[in-house]
């Protein structure tokens, strides 16, 4: 089938400011968007930029707006976005600096990502066997949702607490927290919590739900971020 790809772009060597430019390729329905772009940046316009890695839905580094909606576009069917005519238009997520058409700067997202202190904390000598913390099946499965993110930053730059103010920590950060909040081996639950309850962090959200939708890995965030609230208001981890 033939669609036309309406891509935003931006160079900031000669441009001014974002424009729309339009590129017609041939692809199966099947392809993946990422195809698609790659038939453009490979056959007709080298200059096109964007990012990509493992195109397997596991790096998140092809994150982008298909149509108005964070999706990544390598999981993203031709045939699933084509408008009538042919049409998919694709551009940068928003919320982030754009360094190039669909390259956006990640550092202030991944600032926000190592704020909340994304790793295990527990200074108790190591178990006898002296290799793994062990726990129970049930308290695995009590924040297993929130080990599914791969960064991709659909969901942050999906939220329009973001847009408004980009000091607010985000959701794919409070989803990296609720990680380790709710590990029962992890002993730093008290300072995540406080690096939450500051004014840009868990309160800004809004309860929109566009990050869960955005979500390309089907994690309930909203419900992951209602839990941190719960916790800050009760003060008790369940």
């Amino acid at each position: 089938m033939k669609v036309t790809l309406k891509i935003k772009r931006f160079n900031p060597e000669v441009d001014k400011k974002p424009h729309w430019e339009s590129y017609t390729v041939e692809v199966e329905p099947t392809d993946r968007v990422l195809d698609a772009l790659h038939e453009v940046k490979w056959t007709q316009d080298g200059t096109l930029a964007l990012r990509r890695s493992c195109a397997h839905g596991i790096c998140g580094s092809d994150a982008m707006r298909i149509n108005g909606r964070n999706m990544l576009a390598c999981k993203t069917l031709v045939k699933d976005v084509a408008q009538e005519g042919g049409t998919i238009t694709v551009e940068p997520i928003l919320g982030l600096p754009v360094l190039k058409d669909l390259i956006v700067d990640m550092e202030p997202f991944f600032a926000h990502y190592r704020a909340v202190m994304p790793y295990l904390v527990n200074n108790d000598p190591l178990p006898a066997n002296g290799r793994e913390r062990l726990q129970s099946p049930a308290d695995r499965a009590r924040y297993d949702d929130t080990t599914k993110c791969i960064l991709c930053a659909c969901c942050t730059t999906s939220c329009p607490s973001f847009w408004a103010r980009g000091e607010y920590v985000g959701p794919a950060a409070i989803v990296q927290a609720h990680r380790f909040i709710f590990d029962s081996r992890d002993q730093a639950a008290e300072e995540r919590l406080r690096i939450l309850s500051e004014p840009d962090g868990v309160w800004r959200c809004r309860t929109v739900f566009n990050c869960t939708e955005a979500c390309p890995r089907g994690i309930q965030v909203t419900k992951a971020i209602g839990e941190v609230k719960e916790v800050l208001r009760t003060g008790v981890i369940q």
